[in-house]
């Protein structure tokens, strides 16, 4: 990684404020940055010499005079966004502004192929300042090693994709779940809303809580690991860890499937996309299991809205987003919960990736922003 010029206070205001408008002129940026136009002309002469500013075209004011604009230079550099799903393995490359400049999708397995095919991808000499990596699992940091994922959930394959991480930049662990609350935070089906939360049902089952627009993480991490609550509490049964989400996870929805799937209806499905499918079309069988998981995921719902009270549910993940699930859940709320708007995710199975790049992003300004300021 490039080192990052010293910067003055002022330069690194006009630098950050311009990273989150794209392009700007002068009287913009003054404006965005609250600094004065002498100020703003002194920190874009600074950038430019930096090359993390450069001239882009002109714009026509009110008056008919022209003015300069601006938008990042070659020197800004680049970020890193990698989401480690269950299946597959998303990266993404964006430049400061968040404009998308390689991207690359392959399996869990590939992971670290994957990553080097978006860094091969990034323009040449763009200094990459800050990755991004999103993970299913609470984060730890360990000894002189940064973080890692806190157990075998994903350490292993965190491990192996490690590997073709470029060395020397800053890498920084993130919740999937979290990740995707942002993308809908910023981007989805929660914009505009301060406070929701985004409930991931899928192979396993996740909580990202957003209270004033930013993600709850709790003491450990772990704000959100529904997988770790209590289950089941019938009488002389003793709660496993991880067994709600062996309940509700894709696996189980479709061994349950299995056990009612009537002979006289044809071979069972054997995914949930199959499951869905069919009882898209009708079969009794299908919707039948289909509006049991929608119960279940109701109640579940209503027990996040015990303890928040959100306003807003975002049901999100592989099985959780299907609008078949929505009519049950809101039915078994209602039912359960007093009035909490519930919704289906907008942003889909790039959620995870997206938001990912929205911090990488962010980490990657500050980077920059952050070096050894110069006072002015």
């Amino acid at each position: 990684m490039a080192e990052a010029p010293r910067l003055t206070e002022s330069a690194s205001a006009v630098f950050a404020v311009l990273a989150q408008a794209g392009t700007a002129t002068r009287p913009q940026l003054a404006s965005l940055a609250g600094l004065s136009k002498p100020t703003v002309s002194s920190a874009v002469a600074e950038l430019e010499s930096a090359r993390l500013a450069a001239h882009s075209g002109t714009a026509s004011g009110a008056t008919g005079r022209s003015a300069a604009v601006y938008g990042l230079g070659p020197a800004a550099g680049a970020v890193l966004a990698v989401d480690l799903g269950p299946a597959l393995t998303r990266v993404r490359g964006c430049a400061l502004d968040g404009t998308l400049l390689a991207q690359a999708t392959g399996s869990r397995d590939e992971a670290a192929d994957v990553v080097r095919e978006a860094v091969f991808a990034l323009p040449d000499g763009a200094p990459l300042r800050s990755i991004v990596v999103a993970v299913g699992d609470v984060t730890a940091e360990q000894d002189g090693a940064g973080a890692r994922p806190a157990t075998a959930k994903a350490g292993p394959v965190f491990d192996a994709m490690a590997v073709a991480l470029p060395k020397g930049v800053p890498v920084h662990l993130e919740n999937n779940v979290n990740c995707a609350a942002l993308a809908e935070l910023h981007e989805g089906a929660a914009r505009g809303r301060a406070s929701f939360g985004y409930l991931r049902i899928g192979v396993g089952i996740g909580l990202g809580i957003v209270v004033g627009g930013q993600v709850l993480r709790g003491a450990n991490g772990a704000a959100g690991e529904l997988a770790r609550l209590p289950y089941p509490w019938d009488e002389g049964v003793q709660p496993r860890q991880d067994a709600l989400e062996e309940y509700i996870g894709a696996r189980s929805l479709v061994r349950r499937a299995a056990d009612a799937w009537p002979e006289a209806d044809g071979p069972c499905p054997r995914t949930p996309d199959e499951l869905f499918a069919l009882a898209q079309e009708g079969r009794a069988a299908a919707r039948t299991v289909v509006d049991r998981h929608a119960a279940d995921i109701g109640r579940l719902a209503a027990a996040v809205t015990a303890v928040l009270d959100p306003g807003l549910i975002v049901l999100g993940g592989s099985t959780g987003a299907d609008p078949q699930l929505l009519a049950g859940v809101r039915a078994e709320m209602a039912r359960l919960s007093w009035p909490t708007e519930v919704v289906s995710s907008t942003v889909g199975d790039l959620g995870t990736v997206v938001g990912a790049s929205r911090l990488a992003v962010a980490r990657g300004v500050q980077t920059v922003t952050d070096v050894a300021r110069a006072k002015d």
